[in-house]
């Protein structure tokens, strides 16, 4: 049975968190306060800003506790998957932009990780079709990673 559940949990997707807060003065670092009162990684981080609020994507090393600081602590939020892939170096990012219009896959944002699992740079995207996009990646080389490759 355990092995049935570590198998499943090492083919989830990477999680991100899209937070909805007021545009205020110290919110972010009271979100990440929080992740680190339970040593809750932060893996990734983007932040897009209007006058009066933010949404901050976030990746983290464990998924379940970060929902559960969430919802503990009344933040607003949803969560999606994300397409993560390791590039052999920063020249192949052409090479995967590639295969995705290759597989006319839309790309509805992208940004990079902090970490960098095996020292490779690592970018993750929202696209409209994981599973093309990923199939898509794979023949074209390169590694498509899950949560449990990001995790500590």
């Amino acid at each position: 049975m355990s092995s049935l559940t570590s198998q499943a949990s090492n083919s989830e997707p990477v999680r991100q968190f899209s937070v909805f807060t007021a545009n205020r003065l110290g919110r972010l670092y009271d979100l990440i306060t929080l992740f680190d009162s339970r040593n809750v990684h932060v893996l990734a981080l983007t932040v897009l800003d209007t006058t009066d609020s933010a949404i901050i994507r976030i990746v983290v090393d464990s998924p379940e506790e970060a929902r559960e600081l969430l919802l503990a602590n009344d933040f607003a939020f949803t969560e999606s998957d994300l397409l993560v892939i390791e590039i052999d170096s920063e020249t192949r990012l052409k090479e995967a932009l590639a295969a995705l219009l290759e597989a006319e896959i839309n790309i509805h944002y992208t940004y990079s990780l902090i970490t960098r699992p095996n020292q490779k740079p690592v970018m993750a995207f929202n696209l409209e079709d994981h599973e093309i996009a990923a199939e898509s990646l794979r023949r074209h080389q390169f590694q498509v990673l899950k949560q449990a490759d990001l995790s500590r």
